[in-house]
């Protein structure tokens, strides 16, 4: 129980800070200067960075359903622990997606942002364009997950957490405009839950997951050292 607890306290910090920074800067205006999908990627990369070295040693701080799939298909965790793990992720994201809509309600900026539910750009609102983008940024940030948290040779630099969340917020500010950069299943889910908005959201766990996964077994089986 301390384990899935550790996941839904972890996955709040990140939901929290980045649904908080995207509703902040439709609040103040700053959605169409550059400035401000840097704030909205440093929010979820720091706050991922914080989330998972508070978390790490009690659960492994997976925070992501696309990551704990990603280390389910490499057997590295039982399939029971990582249905909690999931469940658990989504609850975190859920309250922080609800404690923002109590914090904001005196502002138009949860309906004016869609309280942060990760979309795409009007150009590429379609499912190819989003699986295909979720898939890539997810790719990359399961990658420095398995090189830097998974393999002793990544940990050995101790450098994880930080480098988890600095790829996040890379991702956000390669991909934003594009997918929304999600990356996370229930970074998307639980807005949507609260929201009640869920246009396009299968794609957001067909490109993350599929990313992660292809991933994680690429990690595993060709750049693993298991000697």
């Amino acid at each position: 129980m301390k384990k899935c607890a550790a996941e839904a306290v972890g996955t709040f910090y990140l939901c929290f800070a980045g649904i908080s920074s995207i509703l902040v800067v439709t609040m103040n205006g700053w959605g169409g200067d550059s400035g401000g999908l840097l704030i909205i990627a440093m929010a979820h990369g720091l706050a991922l960075s914080i989330g998972i070295s508070v978390t790490g040693g009690i659960s492994g701080g997976h925070l992501n359903p696309a990551v704990t799939i990603s280390m389910l298909v490499t057997g590295r965790i039982p399939l029971p622990l990582a249905l909690k793990y999931i469940v658990f992720q989504i609850l975190g994201a859920s309250i922080a997606a609800y404690l923002c809509t109590i914090l904001f309600a005196g502002t138009d900026a949860v309906a004016a942002a869609n309280l942060g539910i990760p979309l795409p750009g009007e150009a590429f609102a379609n499912p190819t364009t989003i699986i295909l983008g979720e898939f890539i940024l997810t790719f990359l940030l399961v990658t420095s997950v398995f090189g830097t948290a998974v393999d002793e040779r990544g940990r050995a630099v101790k450098f994880g957490a930080l480098a988890i969340g600095l790829t996040v917020a890379f991702d956000i500010l390669a991909g934003g405009a594009i997918t929304g950069a999600s990356m996370n299943p229930a970074r998307s889910l639980g807005p949507a839950l609260i929201q009640g908005d869920f246009q396009f959201h299968w794609c957001y766990w067909v490109g993350p997951v599929l990313g992660a996964v292809a991933a994680g077994l690429f990690y595993d089986r060709v750049l693993l050292d298991k000697e």
